[in-house]
């Protein structure tokens, strides 16, 4: 159990960086720590006037804003549990979660309200846009909720005649071996799973976060992933708020554009990205000009290597704001061919690894020490890691054999409580002796370092009965010029890859689809070139539509034969 309790550090940190920026909406409203303390002083005095109870759930749903922040804080100061909901889940899909949560309020969006039905969530008291100050939507009784609002202004306008100051901060403490945030995954297997995660969990993150100074006290943190997803959560919520960062969120579709003007204006000191943002940099601007015959002569010559090189490294670092020292990469692999080539211009790039049931790290290594195709270290001493053999066996590695491919299997602070009210899911989560089964393939090398293959439920099995790691080979058709996505699969003994173009692209370059598809094709004996023998893709199928997502923007392979 973490010694540092996670209310504490972000009581803490209140109190030390109070005239700090804390929060700031991109095109809005910002708020120091001491005003958005203020603005959780107000929620805590409402959910006392309407009932809340320590434990007591409360869900949240709406879009990214300094507000959905503040509200989420707001709930687990309080002694509450925030069940956070991605805006992106279908209406009928968030009011299962809402209900099976068993939330007794709901802080939403007006818009993504108007789509549901109070009679799908009958354990809902109240719902409150927390974007306009917590007007009500909905209520059982709406005229009490409204007086319980009203009290609860007055009570802090009498408390805080001169506004509060960071003595009169006393959070409840919420035990670490407790319930402090249900998370609800995005469902790539078709059905959402709540993990439970404590406040040890989090802690676990932060405190590893914190001694190494990842983020710091009056830097800048630009928000583009959702904060809902536990990724962005922990860095971009706990780790800055516990740090006294300074978070801009975007609060809007991270398109290329949109992120270029954005990183120019924010500047950010660290930037957390998803590694589609470099890899759509790479393959939509910076691979044209690496396959030019200029810039391919001059990458002959050792001379100009180191030039061409520095060019490049200055305008990805001006393209992301110029202004951060290292670039952290999550929730899905990088692609190899972008990370080997950022490594070696001396781009700040860094690759950890993580899930939802490990609130999320589970391996991060500083940029300086990144190794090549690795997700970083196992996160010692707080997360310790092995890898099972894909065969039936009792018998694991620890890292002896770096080439032995099996399940990535965990266990430590950070490992979540279960799947709340799944008692079948949750035994399936865990080895008879207490690990933690993260569902992907991979490697371990002596230095603890992690390299992912892919998920064990997307291998494939060769004719001969090779173990075929599907992703690698999409990672490879991701660089094929105009492709904007593509899945390998399996079929009738065949390897085939389903592709959709990226369309935009090829009307920006003046070209048909049909015309882009020819270009496509061309490539496969290229492709097969690069993979094993028993990896060569037979046959490119075109698909014009997008394939179906989660709201974390995986795949659901399952869908797809």
């Amino acid at each position: 159990m973490i010694d540092k309790n996670l209310i504490s550090l972000i009581e803490d940190s209140f109190k030390k960086h109070w005239q700090q920026p804390a929060m700031s909406n991109y095109e809005g409203r910002s708020y120091t720590y001491a005003q958005m303390a203020e603005e959780i002083e107000k929620w805590h005095l409402f959910f006392a006037h309407h009932g809340l109870q320590r434990g007591d759930k409360v869900a949240l749903m709406g879009k990214d804003s300094a507000e959905w922040a503040t509200f989420f804080l707001a709930v687990i100061t309080f002694g509450g549990v925030i069940v956070p909901i991605l805006q992106d889940f279908p209406p009928r899909d968030a009011m299962q979660i809402i209900s099976h949560s068993e939330a007794k309020l709901l802080g939403i969006n007006e818009s993504l309200w108007s789509a549901m039905s109070p009679e799908e969530v009958p354990a809902i008291s109240a719902v409150l846009d927390f974007q306009e100050g917590g007007r009500v939507l909905w209520a059982v009784d709406q005229a009490a909720v409204e007086q319980e609002q009203k009290k609860a202004k007055e009570d802090f306008a009498g408390r805080y005649p001169n506004g509060m100051k960071p003595e009169d901060i006393h959070y409840y403490h919420t035990p670490n071996s407790e319930l402090v945030v249900l998370n609800y995954t995005s469902g790539t297997t078709g059905f959402s799973k709540g993990v439970m995660l404590s406040g040890n969990n989090f802690a676990g993150n932060l405190v590893f976060c914190m001694e190494r100074d990842i983020i710091r006290s009056e830097e800048v943190l630009l928000c583009f992933l959702p904060m809902a997803h536990v990724y962005s959560c922990m860095i971009n919520l706990f780790l800055a708020i516990a740090s006294g960062t300074h978070v801009v969120i975007l609060g809007k579709v991270p398109s290329p554009k949109i992120l270029g003007v954005a990183f120019k204006k924010v500047r950010p000191t660290i930037v957390i990205s998803v590694p589609l943002v470099l890899e759509k940099i790479y393959q939509n601007t910076l691979q044209p000009v690496l396959k030019s015959r200029k810039v391919r002569f001059m990458l002959s010559l050792p001379i100009l290597r180191g030039i061409v090189y520095s060019k490049i490294r200055k305008q990805l670092t001006e393209g992301l704001g110029g202004a951060f020292r290292q670039v952290i990469v999550g929730g899905a692999a990088l692609n190899p061919e972008v990370g080997e080539f950022l490594k070696r211009i001396g781009f700040p790039i860094t690759v950890g690894y993580g899930m939802t049931e490990c609130a999320p790290l589970i391996s991060y290594v500083d940029a300086r020490q990144w190794r090549l195709r690795s997700c970083g270290q196992v996160l010692h001493p707080y997360m310790e890691a092995r890898i099972a053999p894909l065969e039936e066996s009792e018998h694991t590695s620890n890292g002896q054999d770096k080439d032995a491919i099996g399940e990535i299997q965990v266990r430590g602070e950070n490992v979540c409580m279960g799947y709340y009210k799944n008692p079948e899911q949750t035994a399936a989560l865990f080895t008879e002796d207490g690990w933690l089964r993260t569902g992907d393939l991979g490697t371990m090398d002596s230095d603890h370092f992690l390299y992912i293959r892919g998920r064990s439920k997307a291998m494939l099995l060769g004719g001969n009965g090779q173990n075929i790691y599907p992703e690698e080979i999409e990672a490879k058709i991701g660089l094929i010029p105009y492709v904007q996505e593509s899945l390998v699969l399996m079929r009738e003994g065949k390897l085939e890859a389903v592709i959709v173009p990226n369309q935009q692209l090829l009307e920006e370059h003046g070209l048909s689809l049909e015309e882009g598809w020819k270009l496509i094709q061309a490539q496969r004996a290229s492709l097969n070139e690069q993979v094993g023998s028993y990896e060569k893709v037979q046959r490119f199928e075109l698909r014009t539509e997008p394939f179906e997502k989660t709201p974390k923007q995986s795949i659901r392979r399952y869908l797809y034969k």
